[in-house]
């Protein structure tokens, strides 16, 4: 109960911390929100009156506490540019993005678990795999993008080049791909390595001795010891995938949350951009809470280790 509780309470200064480190970031960055809104042409009184009309002449404590107390009652105030709700911009974008990073977070740990567990079993595979993975883990996402639709839409016009939304898997097939390389590479170099670390522990040997089958070892002594370090690094890397959506979103055209989030820090639309930021850093701690938990119930050292000091809080 302490440990939910103290969980819950780091979550929400997390959330606090973040929206005053943005804010106060996105006050200080160059470029007048105003001036942009009111055009090129524009006199110094028109601007004014939109400066006044949308709050940005208040002072900068009451602007947040403004912003923080909307938020606490679920509005994330009125968008700049678009003049509407920033929940109303949200919600359509919101399912695009999830789709996409539900498709990479799939491919990920199917990719990266069985490159890991066939490099580990395959002595001549392992070599392949060694080489691919390292280059997989060089590759930026943006790299992969331009790689992908040079190949698969361009060259063999297999894939479509631009996303055609929630429902068209194959529009998402290339985004998810250029997302999920570099993580699925670098997971499985850590599930071959954690799995060539449990091949080596003196009690596989004893469980071989005793005539277990070699399936029998992999999956009951090897695979479940490994289980913990593998889940850990699948967590990180699913719960930093809506920050990698702005540049893949950007490159195929889908309309979610990291491409608006890019038009919106251009047009100085801070109202968008905080509440995206704050979107992305609670689906960060959800996940990365989430793994801790997996964790905690996979490996029983960490329920051992911190049993003592739930009893003595």
């Amino acid at each position: 109960m302490r440990t939910t509780v103290r969980t819950v309470l780091g979550a929400l200064l997390t959330l606090f911390v973040s929206s005053l480190a943005i804010f106060l970031a996105l006050a200080a960055a160059p470029g007048d929100a105003a001036s942009r809104l009111a055009g090129s042409r524009a006199t110094a009184a028109q601007v004014a009156v939109i400066r006044h009309a949308n709050g940005l002449d208040q002072p900068l404590p009451l602007r947040y506490l403004h912003w923080l107390e909307g938020c606490l009652h679920g509005d994330f105030g009125t968008s700049l540019q678009y003049q509407q709700s920033v929940s109303s911009l949200l919600a359509p974008r919101v399912g695009q993005t999830l789709a996409l990073v539900g498709l990479t977070a799939l491919l990920i740990v199917v990719g990266g678990l069985g490159a890991g567990i066939l490099g580990t079993l395959s002595r001549p595979g392992s070599a392949a795999l060694t080489v691919l993975s390292g280059v997989g883990v060089a590759v930026p996402s943006f790299v992969a993008a331009a790689l992908l639709i040079q190949v698969f839409a361009l060259w063999l016009g297999w894939l479509p080049a631009i996303s055609t939304g929630v429902g068209g898997l194959s529009g998402l097939l290339l985004p998810a791909l250029a997302l999920a390389l570099s993580w699925a590479a670098y997971l499985s170099q850590v599930v071959r390595a954690s799995l060539r670390e449990q091949l080596g522990q003196e009690h596989v040997a004893i469980a071989r001795s005793r005539g277990l089958s070699p399936a029998g070892v992999f999956r009951r002594h090897v695979l479940r010891n490994a289980a913990p370090e593998i889940t850990t690094v699948s967590g990180l890397a699913v719960a930093g995938l809506i920050a990698g959506t702005v540049v893949v979103e950007q490159a195929f055209g889908i309309g979610g949350l990291g491409s608006f989030l890019v038009q919106s820090v251009a047009s100085k639309d801070s109202n968008v951009v905080l509440a995206i930021s704050l979107l992305m850093v609670a689906a960060f701690i959800v996940t990365t809470t989430a793994t801790d938990l997996l964790h905690r119930a996979l490996d029983p050292r960490v329920r051992a280790a911190s049993a003592p000091r739930e009893r003595k809080a």
